[in-house]
């Protein structure tokens, strides 16, 4: 147990103390906070503000207000699963290096139980996500604060917790079975690179989900992203869903929140928070089995 602890406690510290992985690791973020503070708020702010001026009754400059807010914690909202994608992504480049250096060799040579090792890979990632993605929520509800919106209560700050958790747990499994089957540093360079560009893509925050081609709706689908996306969206969102549309028909709220991949729609039916929860889930399971069952392969059981 204590080498295990000592594995997780020194990768842990390679990530945090390389300050150019952490800055790395989070320039996706930044290219989302350009875009939201230059283009994309005042497009979104606009569609939502022209189309509640058609509901009779609406006050135009508290319905601006909300619209504003709402905007941005659906921004903050794709921030941090983009943010436990690539923290896990640079933490495991840790796993990298000693394969490349040979670490590993020395390291799977030694009186310790290879899989101790391999989780050891996999809760230093997923304890680094936790951090960044936690200290991200934090300050985005700070400047959600600054901006006039109101402190979310205590349920939901641990409701956040947990899915920041599961978030980090399933994407450090995922980037754990990549960097079992890459080698190399440059090619975990250059699948940092593709994946930090596609990243935001993925989750639907550079353009709503509702403005893509079916096609393309069909794919993000498919990738886990999308439904980190929408779990915190639903919970973060959903106070300001209730003033922006207030008196307002529950067909219209629905259409809004399938447009901007609040919820996503699958099979004709809206995925429930739970939903894409349970979906997290199996899909961080599955890719753990995958990166287990290739770990022994490329090592040999011990």
């Amino acid at each position: 147990m204590m080498q295990f602890v000592c594995f997780v406690n020194r990768n842990v510290k390679i990530f945090l103390r390389d300050k150019g992985a952490v800055f790395f690791s989070l320039i996706s973020m930044f290219v989302v906070i350009c875009l939201m503070l230059f283009f994309l708020e005042d497009v979104n702010v606009s569609f939502l503000t022209e189309n509640l001026a058609l509901i009779p009754g609406r006050d135009f400059a508290e319905d601006e207000k909300n619209s504003k807010l709402l905007v941005l914690l659906w921004a903050a909202a794709g921030i941090i699963p983009v943010n436990a994608v690539m923290v896990t992504l640079s933490n495991l480049s840790a796993m990298i290096k000693d394969k490349a250096n040979d670490k590993s060799k020395a390291i799977y040579s030694s009186p310790v139980n290879r899989f101790s090792v391999a989780f050891s890979y996999i809760i230093a990632a997923c304890i680094s996500s936790v951090i960044i993605c936690e200290l991200t929520f934090l300050l985005s509800e700070v400047y959600i604060c600054f901006k006039g919106g109101d402190i979310f209560s205590f349920k939901t700050h641990i409701a956040i917790f947990i899915i920041i958790l599961v978030n980090s747990l399933v994407y450090s499994a995922i980037m754990y079975l990549f960097a079992v089957l890459i080698k190399s540093e440059g090619a975990w360079s250059g699948m940092g690179t593709v994946l930090g560009a596609l990243v935001g893509f993925l989750g639907g925050i550079y353009m709503p989900i509702g403005s893509l081609a079916k096609s393309l709706q069909t794919v993000l689908k498919c990738t886990p992203v999308i439904y980190s996306t929408s779990l915190f969206r639903q919970i973060m969102t959903e106070e300001m869903i209730g003033k922006v549309f207030r008196g307002a028909d529950a067909e219209i709220v629905s259409a809004y929140k399938n447009e901007m991949g609040i919820t996503i729609d699958l099979f004709n039916e809206n995925v429930s928070a739970a939903a894409c929860l349970g979906i997290l889930i199996i899909c961080g399971m599955l890719f753990l089995i995958a990166g287990t069952i290739f770990t022994n392969r490329k090592t040999g059981a011990k």
